[in-house]
């Protein structure tokens, strides 16, 4: 039997919020949310509200200074970033949501034992589980939302919450498309949400600000080539069908892509990174980190991309494999994109850089022991990505990973596949934002999705 908070959907708001249809989302620029509240406690008389009010509805001088999420997405990934958000002191976690019964219930048992510890009696009952994300995103009260579901559902669930008044931390990648990467960044400049996006290491690996300061303040001369690497994918992966598990709602999982039977491999195994309808693998899912560093030291993305790889024929996995592109940017620097690592080094003139991960090298030695002058760029803000994100909610500015250099350093993973998939040199338009000279190229630019998701 399914845990009765979830099923008492929208009780503490009987009266005040009313779905017809498919759905509705509240007009979040036509009643604020301290209005809401206020207008929900005159009519009601009471209001079933977590233990703390949502910086929302007091702006970035909450009395509380904490800003209540939701997470969407509690697995693998998601339930990482849900421990690192609980160590978090401006934010706290009222909501989690998963198709999978198992991980949700595990998630607010997480939650409510976490914030237990700090009340007298032990014991914390204010975190409300979900199945569908669309109810958890009508409550007025969360202020933003923690996404970590598979790939195919990051931009979809984003533009979701964006549009419903909620700011997102999107795990990386961050579309299946470009144009989901286009229709979420104006959707967040429209909205004035904040976002960050969740490759991490601007924040928690801070030799990666380092380094990308030394390129951008010219310690290491001209810029020549940046060289990325990033993990392979895999091959593989059985497709037999299966009985859906109880406790797992496979069509609300796949969401927007195509219905095709249910498999273990598919949901649980990994196909949630290899199978092209979800994902472009590793090339993005595991590239986003270096890529983004690229960018970080080097704001620009290269205008032409060439290379090879394999696509899988045989078994489940079918994203590509073994890749290796070679590109230009419009300033003549080089890039190259290869399996092998995690790693991004920039090379100039006058020596190279190679952050990563697990650390940093370069040549001469001598650049490692560089002090940035305070007149010069800086680029850390903060050694921790979770408080970055809820410093950034309360005080309203950009945190360490913005859309805008997100989606830019996505094109980069986009373009590279389609390439690889194309077997020819592409070409792309960094004004237009769009690929010139192949349709067919141009064209993959764009996802069908599954009726009745639609961006």
């Amino acid at each position: 039997m399914e845990n009765s908070k979830e099923n008492s959907r929208f009780s503490c708001y009987n009266g005040i919020i009313e779905l017809t249809g498919e759905w509705n989302y509240m007009k979040t620029n036509q009643i604020s949310r301290r209005a809401f509240i206020s207008q929900a406690i005159m009519a009601s008389g009471s209001l079933c509200l977590p233990d703390i009010v949502p910086s929302s509805v007091f702006g970035a001088n909450a009395p509380s200074r904490r800003v209540a999420l939701g997470h969407i997405g509690v697995g693998g990934q998601g339930g990482g970033l849900l421990q690192g958000f609980l160590g978090v002191a401006q934010s706290q976690s009222v909501a989690v949501c998963d198709p999978i019964k198992d991980r949700r219930e595990t998630a607010a048992q997480q939650v409510e034992q976490r914030y237990g510890k700090e009340k007298d009696s032990g014991a914390y009952k204010g975190c409300q589980i979900y199945r569908d994300f669309r109810d958890l995103l009508a409550r007025s009260d969360i202020d933003a939302v923690v996404i970590a579901t598979p790939d195919h559902w990051h931009v979809p669930i984003a533009l979701a919450a964006v549009r419903s008044g909620k700011d997102v931390y999107v795990e990386k990648p961050l579309g299946l498309s470009m144009e989901q990467d286009k229709a979420l960044r104006a959707a967040v400049h429209l909205h004035g949400a904040i976002f960050q996006y969740g490759t991490q290491q601007r924040c928690f690996n801070t030799h990666c600000a380092f380094a990308c300061e030394l390129v951008r303040n010219g310690y290491i001369g001209s810029l020549k080539a940046i060289h990325v690497i990033a993990p392979d994918g895999a091959t593989g992966g059985m497709a037999k069908p299966e009985p859906v598990p109880e406790g797992l709602d496979y069509d609300l999982w796949l969401g927007p892509a195509p219905m095709v039977p249910y498999c273990k491999d598919r949901v649980f195994g990994g196909g949630r990174w290899y199978i092209y309808d979800y994902a472009i693998g590793f090339l993005g899912g595991w590239g986003a980190h270096p890529l983004d560093i690229a960018h970080w030291g080097y704001p620009h993305i290269p205008v032409e991309y060439e290379g090879t790889g394999l696509v899988p024929t045989e078994g489940l996995f079918d994203t590509v494999v073994n890749w290796d592109v070679r590109g230009r940017y419009a300033s003549g620097v080089e890039f190259t994109l290869k399996t092998g690592g995690d790693k991004t080094t920039f090379v100039g003139t006058e020596g190279w850089i190679a952050p990563s991960r697990g650390g940093i090298s370069a040549e001469p030695e001598s650049l490692l022991k560089i002090k940035i002058k305070p007149d010069e760029i800086h680029l850390l803000q903060d050694n921790n990505h979770y408080r970055n994100f809820a410093q950034a909610v309360l005080t309203r500015k950009a945190p360490a990973s913005n859309i805008d250099s997100a989606v830019q350093s996505d094109f980069m993973s986009h373009l590279s596949d389609i390439a690889i998939r194309q077997r020819r040199k592409i070409h792309w338009d960094p004004v237009k934002e769009t690929i010139v000279g192949n349709d067919a190229a141009a064209r993959m630019m764009t996802r069908a999705m599954r009726s009745p998701w639609a961006l």
